[in-house]
């Protein structure tokens, strides 16, 4: 999933660097943490409680976003020194897509063919959108915005990205055509924050975090026909960064609830809440 616009980014060749000691599973559940020491990119099988460190590096490795057959990994690294976009098997070796040594390219998100990937960068010194081929090749822009543009999201059939950038002096939710036209906002406010979209696997809804409700972020559902707004996550600390499980009928989502950064899951109405991870550590960024 991509990074929060505001939050996170506050905080070529072929090139492969590092591997699993055991292959992952494409049922997995993907997050970044700490709990080795630097940020890594960690799956986890949630019901067997396992958990294998997929980038081991001791540079920051982000923003993981798994592709549609579940078995390779797109995510951004400071390992060579400067933001740039890897892709990785889950059975581990890195591959490296974007070299811009002055710039930082982030936010990978893959198209549902698997034969695309959106990111953000700020190549040209504003964060745009960008369309690449899965192998790094054939680099175009999608955004022309002058408040920049963050955290691409797909819709399931490809037609269209979901994306954040600045509106009305703050940052709200747009849609755009996968063909970089009919950019506008689905969800915005002066007064609130809308972050982190991601698309229900019906194309109809899109999960939010905003703090239009409280001073802190919570977890809200937009149906895309409608506008409707429905707020899901009524906790006292910072819920973000929601996706969704495959069949539509849970969200991930990062909480915390608990004094530090863990990994919850609940009903798509937002019942049933449940904390998946439960360490010391930060662990954050669902995928």
């Amino acid at each position: 999933m991509a990074l929060p616009f505001g939050i996170a980014l506050l905080c070529g060749s072929a090139i492969v660097i590092g591997r699993a000691s055991q292959p992952a599973r494409a049922s997995d559940v993907l997050f970044l943490s700490n709990r080795y020491g630097s940020e890594d990119i960690i799956a986890s099988d949630i019901g067997r409680g396992l958990t294998i460190n997929l980038t081991r590096t001791p540079s920051w490795d982000g923003a993981p976003n798994r592709s549609p057959d579940g078995l390779r990994l797109a995510f951004a690294s400071l390992r060579d020194g400067d933001m740039e976009i890897y892709v990785m098997a889950l059975d581990g070796g890195a591959r490296q897509l974007t070299n811009n040594v002055s710039f930082r390219d982030s936010d990978p998100a893959w198209s549902p063919d698997g034969a695309q990937i959106a990111f953000a960068s700020d190549r040209t010194r504003e964060w745009e959108l960008y369309l690449m081929d899965d192998d790094g090749e054939n680099v175009r822009a999608l955004t022309h915005a002058s408040g920049g543009s963050q955290s691409p999201a797909w819709s399931p059939d490809g037609s269209q990205i979901a994306y954040v950038s600045y509106y009305r002096g703050n940052a709200a939710v747009f849609i755009i055509n996968a063909d970089g036209t009919d950019a506008h906002p689905v969800a915005f406010s002066g007064r609130a924050r809308f972050l982190a979209p991601a698309w229900s696997p019906d194309g109809s809804r899109l999960t939010l975090a905003s703090d239009q409700d409280s001073r802190d972020f919570e977890i809200y559902l937009l149906d895309i026909a409608t506008g409707a707004l429905t707020r899901l996550t009524t906790s006292l600390y910072m819920d973000t960064n929601p996706t969704w499980t495959a069949d539509g009928a849970q969200i991930l989502f990062e909480s915390w609830r608990d004094g530090n950064p863990e990994i919850y899951l609940m009903d798509a109405d937002g019942a049933n809440v449940a904390r998946v991870t439960n360490h010391a550590a930060r662990d954050s960024d669902p995928s």
